[in-house]
């Protein structure tokens, strides 16, 4: 009873168990991407033109990436009351977002102004959506303590999975089967929050770096199997659905089958606690080491003193030669300085900061150039990204598709495989080639560059091809950016860096979709409209207001998006500049962090 109670108490402790919960979590997560799914219901319910409903998509990217007040309270709070918390906006916001649409409650009282009323539904799109914040801290915080040397593929598995979480909740969706569309608002505001209150307590660091083994790879290899296998199976199903009548019946079981391959990894934590061999586990540092961390140096403040000076004074090719050779071209130069300090030959500097690798605070962070380089690359970027997603459900009717769920459930699941390829290519440049992993970014930056032209065009079958390349790029980034600034930056301010990072998804949505793309749309819709109207007066219809002021304007045709999304292929092609910048500028500090382990 007593070797029971022990393995019970090691399944509840294994990070496996920590990394599977956050899975889930993130796997319903991602509420922001089904606001291309609801945005037809609320700019219909509402009377909305599509400025207005813009407006709510900035609301809803504001709320998804002002992660201020999470990151800070995940450092005071136990992660399980920031979870709740999460859990409580989401439910509150989107749950009265479905009582306005439904009209079982007014957004204010009906005296009040129309532009207040549309503010104050932009601020509950705000609340509602700013609980994922709170979600992705916990989960990202958590297993990037619990897994210090696969930051690259957890980030990339876990952000795929809030990638994912759009198909997930449309499949999840089309089971309840109601013909109210509205309905969908009513299950993400319920959704998420039930699994999240479920699972809150076991998301925490449980010192996973204590707990390595030499099983860890095959786990991996297998979670990588597990969510190659749930993306072909949704895509299938999404493929299907959209092609064939359906029954039912059918809809239900590939539901079904869907938890079952959500529920498959429990498996990994259950057999290490409960059936394999316990086996004393290896200890895994949580940063990668530094020359300063040799064995046989002084802890004191005059040696770290010195290894700053040894910074400054070695020669640039240093750094490119083997690693037992630079260590040893390192301790000749040390010894150096240590003499010349003695002897007063030389001044010691104080250090100023953190070096590049080491521990940043954000007030430290936010005066380096290479944060910057991360934050406007990833604006561009994944600010363009994410206008096409916010804006998907009104490219496809513009392009003359009926089914729209069909393609925002396609950009989630190329967005997953964006996130989890992304994180395991990036990981791959770092560990092989000690190569910086933001080239990983340049590239998804060049193939969302092309993905916009396929909107722009309007080619056939470009909505298809559009959606594959977007989704991969857009998720990528999600994956390459919080790896990358843990390793320039440290762990030990993570939720903070992070947090401020996602700021760049909603100042770039503000511009791409909030400016340029309503802006370009009303327009062309106008002139649509107004060519309409002349043809209903001339041809003595009887029906003159058919397009009057209280109807939404409507655009069709690839000229809806066309200049947009030129645009927005212009400024990928910049972010992919700043990134290749920020390459270069990195080569050394990744050199170090990781030429070490390649020697």
């Amino acid at each position: 009873m007593g070797k029971l109670h022990e393995r019970f108490a090691g399944f509840i402790n294994n990070r496996w168990l920590v990394f599977v919960a956050a899975m889930w979590i993130q796997s319903c997560a991602g509420i922001g991407y089904l606001f291309g799914s609801i945005s037809p219901v609320i700019k219909s319910s509402l009377n909305y033109n599509q400025r207005q409903l813009a407006s709510l998509g900035v609301a809803k990217d504001l709320g998804d990436s002002v992660g201020f007040l999470a990151g800070s309270l995940s450092e005071i709070l136990p992660l399980w009351g920031a979870l709740l918390v999460g859990a409580v906006q989401n439910l509150v916001g989107y749950g009265w977002v479905w009582l306005v649409v439904t009209g079982r409650a007014p957004v204010l009282p009906l005296w009040a102004i129309s532009s207040l009323r549309r503010r104050m539904m932009c601020i509950l799109i705000f609340i509602g959506n700013n609980g994922e914040t709170y979600f992705n801290t916990a989960a990202l915080v958590s297993c990037v303590q619990n897994f210090p040397k696969s930051r690259g593929p957890v980030v990339g598995i876990l952000k795929g999975f809030a990638g994912l979480s759009g198909a997930i909740l449309t499949q999840i969706y089309a089971t309840i089967h109601s013909p109210d569309h509205a309905s969908l608002i009513f299950m993400v505001a319920v959704g998420p929050a039930m699994v999240v209150i479920a699972l809150m307590f076991i998301i925490r660091p449980v010192g996973g770096h204590r707990q390595v083994r030499p099983s860890d790879g095959t786990s991996s290899t297998f979670v990588y199997s597990v969510c190659l296998l749930l993306a072909a199976y949704l895509m299938g199903v999404m493929l299907l659905e959209d092609l064939v009548d359906l029954s039912h019946t059918v809809v239900i079981i590939f539901t079904v089958v869907l938890f079952v391959l959500l529920l498959i990894p429990i498996v990994i934590p259950v057999s290490m606690s409960f059936f394999l061999d316990p086996r004393d586990p290896v200890e895994e540092p949580l940063l990668p080491e530094t020359p300063k961390q040799e064995p046989g140096k002084s802890g004191q403040e005059t040696p770290e003193v010195i290894f700053s000076e040894v910074e400054d004074e070695k020669p640039k090719e240093v750094d490119l030669l083997p690693a037992s050779e630079r260590q040893k071209r390192i301790a000749q130069l040390q010894a150096k300085l240590f003499q010349a300090a003695a002897d007063g030959a030389v001044r010691v500097k104080r250090r100023r900061g953190p070096h590049r690798g080491e521990d940043f605070t954000l007030m430290q962070a936010l005066i380096k150039a290479d944060f910057w380089l991360i934050f406007f690359s990833l604006l561009l970027g994944s600010g363009s990204g994410l206008t096409v997603i916010d804006n998907l459900g009104q490219m496809s009717q513009s392009l003359g598709y009926d089914n729209t769920h069909i393609f925002v459930s396609m950009i989630s699941i190329w967005n997953f495989l964006g996130r989890v390829g992304g994180g395991y290519f990036s990981e791959i440049i770092v560990r092989d080639y000690a190569y910086p992993r933001p080239v990983a970014m340049a590239i998804a930056q060049l193939v969302m560059a092309v993905g916009h032209v396929f909107f722009a065009f309007g080619w056939p079958g470009a909505l298809h091809i559009g959606t594959l390349l977007i989704g991969l790029g857009y998720g990528a980034h999600w994956a390459i950016v919080p790896a990358a600034a843990s390793e320039l930056f440290g762990l030990k301010k993570f939720g903070a860096l992070y947090n401020f990072l996602t700021l760049a998804n909603p100042a770039g949505s503000l511009v791409f979709s909030g400016l340029i793309a309503s802006s370009i749309y009303d327009r062309e819709a106008e002139k649509q409209a107004h060519g309409n109207n002349y043809l209903v007066q001339n041809s003595g219809s009887i029906f003159p207001g058919l397009f009057g002021p209280n109807e939404p304007l409507k655009c069709e045709g690839s000229i809806c998006y066309f200049l947009t999304s030129l645009i927005m292929s212009a400024f990928c092609v910049v972010a992919f500049v700043l990134s290749m910048i920020l390459v270069h500028r990195t080569k050394i500090v990744y050199a170090n962090l990781y030429g070490k382990q390649r020697s």
